[in-house]
């Protein structure tokens, strides 16, 4: 079994939603996950019965939740596709883009940790350079499991359009961070395209 990333909050922590949020999205934190699962549906089953709905909703055809961590199960699947129109779904709501735009944050104090908690994008932190041709990367998620590999949902802007890009199954190579040197050779092809036209 692999150890899911936590963002560092502690049982009995009383946090605010939006600590959570910020938790989920840039340090991939599981603790995060299941605190806003249990908050908002009783129970993490509960909330993903709510994700499976949305799922269907949206017209997320080759999608199937079965948790909130996006750990490994057997009926827990997406594709690349899906993941694209949930982010451009998710980037409509301003807080939503506020959190994935957002290199790090930092919580005020809590009963557990007086000074707060500082946490750090996994896609921002591997990236020393956001630009590409023509524009920049604005924000992402990354992910990763064994059996998926390294998988990256991001978004950019490039000349006067905004572009969504999933990429998934990278291997590990020597830099660590194959999604994000995908993207960034992606989103520069696609710059350099954009530019000739």
């Amino acid at each position: 079994a692999q150890d899911a990333t936590q963002a560092g909050f502690q049982p009995g922590e009383t946090v605010q939603a939006i600590d959570l949020l910020y938790g989920v999205m840039l340090p991939s934190g599981a603790d995060c996950c299941i605190a806003l699962a249990d908050t908002i549906a009783g129970s993490e089953e509960g909330f993903v019965e709510l994700m499976n709905q949305k799922a269907e909703k949206l017209g997320l055809e080759n999608t199937h939740f079965c948790n909130t961590t996006g750990l490994h199960a057997d009926d827990h699947y997406s594709t690349a596709k899906d993941m694209a129109v949930l982010l451009q779904y998710a980037l409509k709501n301003d807080t939503f883009r506020e959190i994935a735009e957002s290199p790090w944050h930092s919580t005020p104090g809590t009963n557990l940790h007086p000074d707060g908690i500082t946490y750090y994008s996994t896609m921002f932190k591997n990236m020393s350079d956001t630009s590409v041709t023509g524009g920049e990367i604005l924000g992402g998620k990354t992910g990763y499991t064994s059996e998926a590999g390294h998988c990256l949902a991001s978004f950019a802007q490039i000349y006067d359009r905004e572009y969504i890009l999933v990429t998934a199954g990278a291997a590990a190579d020597a830099t660590g961070v194959p999604h994000i040197l995908d993207a960034k050779t992606i989103y520069n092809r696609l710059g350099e395209a954009v530019a000739q036209k």
